[in-house]
């Protein structure tokens, strides 16, 4: 680029411009955080990924035993999960488990936490309430229920006090209730906490939401359900899957507790069939087996909970 300038004669001149200088080159963030991630993604491969894998290994070896030398069983293993009435029996009990206890636990946990969100006398004091059952411990609650359910328990105590002797039973030793049982030991122990989630979320839905739907004369009911839950749809489908995957691979632990899978197979579900066969028959490859069946129920719930619960909008 030129300029004209003028010399002391009066004449002009041309002259260059002295060049600009370029423009600095626009700063990169830094990437630190990456470096930051690796250990927590170390640590994930590590203790996530890795078992996961030997699920699947294990699932094609015949090992009766930790210290038992160790073949290659190939499809074995899945053709005697497969033919044996033991499995499908569990597979029957946990369908049940979770057709039953994760609906009656959400619905019911959501109308509480509701309840709770419009902040009633004592609101405080029933969020706390709501928490006990998680601060007990898992053989704390068996033992809770175990006392109320025996046959010299308070539950045939009751009965017997209201004049309804006839009704009375084993409940935990019982085919035909000790299933139940379990239900609803697992209902109790996961309704509150999940009942303080959604109140949690529900406090952060606008107020102005409710108050416009009862101006135009819609009922708690109408307003819980057709205003407020679609607003939480998808954190209701979060909560869903939580409990979904608590109940399926967690109930092992009651059935431990409680009944042993007893009588019979009546109460033994897939996640107790793991553990039995893999701890008291010694039988690694087909635990495993049933541990990769498990896993495959587990994901199709979960991606089936995720289209259900997805938002429309």
């Amino acid at each position: 680029m030129t300029t004209l300038t003028t010399t002391p004669d009066g004449r002009a001149a041309r002259r260059s411009a002295p060049p600009a200088s370029p423009a600095p080159a626009a700063r990169r963030p830094r990437q630190g955080g990456t470096v930051l991630a690796v250990p927590a993604l170390v640590w994930y491969l590590v203790f996530m990924i890795g078992p996961l894998l030997a699920i699947f290994v294990i699932a094609a070896l015949r090992w009766p035993g930790m210290l038992q030398p160790v073949s290659f069983a190939g499809l074995d293993n899945a053709r005697a999960v497969l033919d044996d009435p033991m499995f499908w029996d569990a597979v029957r009990n946990t369908a049940v488990q979770l057709t039953v206890a994760v609906p009656v636990m959400i619905v019911c946990a959501y109308m509480l936490g509701y309840y709770v969100a419009q902040r009633p006398p004592g609101h405080r004091v029933i969020r706390y309430l709501l928490f006990i059952p998680g601060l007990i411990s898992t053989p704390a609650k068996a033992m809770v229920f175990y006392a109320a359910l025996s046959p010299d328990g308070l539950v045939n105590g009751g009965l017997e006090g209201i004049g309804l002797g006839s009704l009375t039973d084993a409940w935990l030793a019982s085919p035909s209730t000790a299933l139940a049982c379990l239900i609803a030991l697992d209902i109790w122990a996961g309704i509150g906490f999940t009942a303080v989630l959604f109140a949690a979320r529900l406090g952060s839905v606008p107020d102005e939401l409710g108050e416009a739907a009862q101006l135009d004369g819609a009922g708690h009911w109408r307003t819980m359900w057709s205003v407020h839950f679609p607003v939480i749809r998808d954190y209701v489908g979060v909560v869903t899957m939580l409990q979904f995957l608590w109940t399926l691979f967690g109930s092992a632990q009651h059935v431990l507790l409680l009944t042993q899978g007893g009588p019979g197979t009546s109460s033994t579900t897939l996640s107790f069939l793991v553990y039995q066969k893999a701890f008291i028959a010694a039988d690694l490859g087909y635990s495993q087996t049933v541990g990769v069946l498990l896993f495959l129920a587990g994901l199709v719930g979960l991606l089936t909970i995720r289209r259900v619960f997805r938002q429309n909008y």
